[in-house]
């Protein structure tokens, strides 16, 4: 059986190594979710570190969430949210073929990743710019700290919160990238017609990785902004 792409728009023509469309559709759902298993373990890894460093050190987190500004925390929630919705709207286009609201969908999705990045971007400059750096790094500007947080005690492991904080939200963030190009790439295919309701697996991979990555970051936000 050819491997070739069907010449009818959304029609799509499974390879010569599955059984039927249905059977490539299974497998790829499969293999998608044992993918996702291994970023949850990865994940999984880093949240079970965090509890028990949380719990040898409260008073370190405590005072290490003090310097996150939950502002910008809780509106890269509600744009991280905003964006499963229209990750499932672009899904859901894709498969009715509304090729317009499917792309425009896909295209805010996009944005709403963009804005993501830019807060963070927002959050990361302003540690920098303090000396708020992981491990070894850290160079905490001590009149800088006092004007954020005020009069304080400083932890003398404030290092070990800014690991946690720049490895999991530095991780998080580059499942976003990741995941901006994946949603640009099924975005340029269905601008090119390629999805319909017999065909839509491309798109609706993506947008459970995407749905994964929004589900961590429910998970950060209270964990690193919300701690104290």
């Amino acid at each position: 059986m050819s491997t070739a792409k069907s010449s009818t728009p959304g029609v799509h023509q499974h390879a010569h190594h599955y059984d039927s469309a249905e059977h490539e559709y299974q497998s790829s759902k499969q293999g998608l979710w044992l993918f996702m298993c291994t970023e949850i373990l990865m994940f999984g890894g880093l949240f079970v570190a965090y509890i028990i460093f949380h719990n040898m050190f409260p008073e370190t987190f405590k005072v290490g969430s003090l310097f996150t500004d939950v502002k910008y925390g809780a509106t890269n929630t509600v744009v991280l949210l905003f964006s499963s919705l229209t990750m499932a709207l672009g899904i859901h286009y894709c498969q009715m073929r509304q090729q317009q609201k499917a792309v425009i969908a896909l295209a805010v999705t996009i944005l709403c990743g963009f804005a993501f990045m830019g807060i963070k971007w927002l959050e990361y400059s302003h540690k920098f710019h303090m000396g708020l750096l992981p491990g070894d790094w850290y160079a905490g500007n001590a009149e800088m700290i006092a004007a954020e947080i005020g009069n304080v005690t400083i932890p003398s492991n404030i290092a070990l919160y800014f690991s946690f904080y720049f490895m999991m939200t530095g991780l998080h963030g580059v499942h976003v990238l990741v995941g901006m190009g994946l949603i640009t790439w099924v975005m340029i295919r269905t601008m090119r017609g390629e999805f319909g309701p017999h065909f839509y697996t491309p798109v609706e991979g993506v947008g459970l990785f995407w749905h994964l990555v929004d589900l961590v970051w429910i998970y950060l936000f209270p964990l690193l902004y919300l701690v104290s």
